[in-house]
C-alpha cells in the first residue's frame, strides 16, 4: 500500500529502531537451522552427537575471541546483556567484597547495570554514580576523584543507548588502573561492540558484556568477557557447564547463531563503519536543516581522539520542538518508518529518560525526542525518504497541538 504524503510516497517499511534490535541475518536462520535440526546434541553428552554440538559451541567462541584479540576461555555465553551485565556487576561485587564495597558507575546506564547497582547498594555496598557533560561524556575529573582504595569495581557503558555518545574507555581503564590495578573495570558494549572497535586488554578492561540481537543475531544469546583470573561469583549454579561460571545446558542454536553474526558484521568491518558514519552524518546534516529540531549528544563526528570519534555510527537522538515523541512515533509508524522514543529495554511504557536529563536537556524536549538507530544494511534511500516524511510531517503535528488538541 503505498500512503502519500505531498511531495513523500513511502512503499515499504524502514526500520530505523536497530538499538532497540536488529533483524536476523539470513546465514544466522540458516546456521541456527542447521543446529536445531541436524547438530542437535547436548554439548555434555559423550556420543557423536554431543562432540559435534560441542563443536558449533567452540566455534563461536573461537570467533569472539578472535575479533576481541583475547583468549577463547576468557569467552562466557549467557542468555543476552542484562545477565552479562548483572553477572559482571553483581559477581564481582560479590566476589570481590573483602578488599572493599565501593562501587563506581555513571548516571546514564543502561537499566541492567542502574538496578544490580540499586541492588548492591540494598547489600551494603556504597556506590557513587559519576556525572556527564552536555554531551554525555563522563567526567574524567569525577572519576578520578572517586577512586578510592576500597574502591573494587568500576562500571562504564562503551556507547550510550539512547545518544549515541562513545565514552573515551582509554583513558578511563588508564585512571583506574593507575589508581590499583586490582580495581575491576566493567565495560557495557552492548551498543558498542560490531559498531565501535573495542580490544578489552588494550584498554584495561576486565568485564565486558555484549548481546547477540543487538547485532543481528538471535535474542536470548550474549557472552561476557572475563579477564583471566577476574574474580566473579557465578549467578546460576547447577550442572558446573562452561567451568562452572554459568550452569546449565548450553543454548547451540543461539550460540552458533551468534557466532556467525559475529563472523558477519566484522567482515571488512572498518569498510562498512566509514560508510555507517557517512550515511549518519547525511542524515543529521539535513535534520538540522528542519525547524524547531535538536540533535542530542554529538551531532557530528568529532576529531578529537580522546573522544573517540565523539558518537557511534548507529544512534541518532532528535528532540522535536512542540511535538510529543508518541505522537510522532506512530505518525512516523503510520507511514511505515519505525523509531523508538528511547530505550526499548526497560518498559514498553515509555518514561522520561534519565539519560536526555542528566546531560541538561531542556525540560520542553524531555518528553519530544526520538531515536532513530541505523544497522550496515540502512540505505541513503531510507534516510531520505525518513527525512521528506519528517519534512512534512512536522508542521502539520505542530499545527495540531497549537490547535490545542493533543
Amino acid at each position: 500500500m503505498e500512503i502519500n504524503l505531498g511531495h513523500s510516497a513511502v512503499t515499504k517499511e524502514i526500520y530505523l529502531d536497530n538499538a532497540a534490535t536488529t533483524k536476523v541475518y539470513p546465514s544466522v536462520c540458516e546456521k541456527m537451522v542447521e543446529v536445531m535440526s541436524k547438530d542437535y546434541g547436548n554439548p555434555s553428552s559423550l556420543h557423536m552427537k554431543g562432540f559435534t554440538a560441542e563443536q558449533h559451541v567452540k566455534e563461536a567462541r573461537k570467533t569472539i575471541a578472535s575479533v576481541l584479540k583475547v583468549d577463547e576461555k576468557e569467552i562466557v555465553f549467557t542468555s543476552g546483556g542484562t545477565e552479562s551485565n548483572n553477572m559482571a556487576i553483581i559477581g564481582a561485587a560479590m566476589a570481590n567484597k573483602r578488599r572493599g564495597k565501593h562501587l563506581i558507575t555513571t548516571t546514564i546506564e543502561h537499566a541492567s547495570v542502574y538496578n544490580p547497582f540499586i541492588w548492591l547498594e540494598e547489600q551494603g555496598f556504597e556506590v557513587t554514580y559519576l556525572p556527564v557533560d552536555h554531551h554525555g561524556v563522563v567526567s574524567l575529573e569525577a572519576l578520578e576523584k572517586a577512586l578510592r582504595e576500597d574502591t573494587i569495581l568500576v562500571s562504564v557503558m562503551a556507547v550510550n543507548n539512547e545518544i549515541g555518545t562513545v565514552q573515551p574507555l582509554d583513558e578511563i581503564g588508564a585512571l583506574i588502573k593507575k589508581k590499583s590495578p586490582e580495581i575491576l573495570f566493567h565495560v557495557d558494549a552492548i551498543q558498542g561492540f560490531g559498531k565501535i572497535e573495542i580490544y578489552p586488554a588494550k584498554l584495561g578492561v576486565d568485564l565486558m558484556s555484549v548481546s547477540g540481537h543487538k547485532l543481528h543475531g538471535p535474542k536470548g544469546i550474549g557472552f561476557l568477557y572475563i579477564r583471566n583470573k577476574v574474580k566473579v561469583r557465578p549467578l546460576i549454579l547447577g550442572g558446573g557447564q562452561q567451568k562452572d561460571m554459568r550452569s546449565g545446558t548450553e543454548n547451540v542454536p543461539g550460540i552458533a547463531g551468534l557466532g556467525e553474526a559475529v563472523r558477519k558484521v566484522f567482515e571488512n568491518f572498518s569498510e562498512k563503519q566509514e560508510q555507517l558514519y557517512s550515511l549518519r552524518e547525511q542524515f543529521v546534516t539535513r535534520l538540522e536543516r528542519m525547524d524547531g529540531v535538536q540533535v542530542n549528544g554529538f551531532a557530528h563526528r568529532v576529531s578529537d581522539v580522546n573522544l573517540h570519534q565523539g558518537a557511534a555510527p548507529h544512534v541518532v537522538s532528535v528532540s522535536f520542538e512542540n511535538i510529543r515523541a508518541e505522537v510522532l512515533l506512530h505518525a512516523l509508524e503510520e507511514r511505515g518508518i519505525y523509531v523508538s522514543s528511547g530505550s526499548a529495554c526497560s518498559s514498553n511504557h515509555p518514561a522520561i529518560s534519565g539519560t536526555l536529563k542528566a546531560i541538561g536537556t531542556e525540560k520542553k524536549y524531555l518528553d519530544a525526542t526520538i531515536r532513530f538507530s541505523l544497522c550496515y544494511d540502512t540505505t541513503e534511500g531510507e534516510l531520505n525518504t525518513c527525512c521528506e516524511v519528517l519534512e512534512a510531517l512536522l508542521p502539520m503535528l505542530r499545527r495540531f497541538t497549537r490547535g490545542g488538541r493533543k
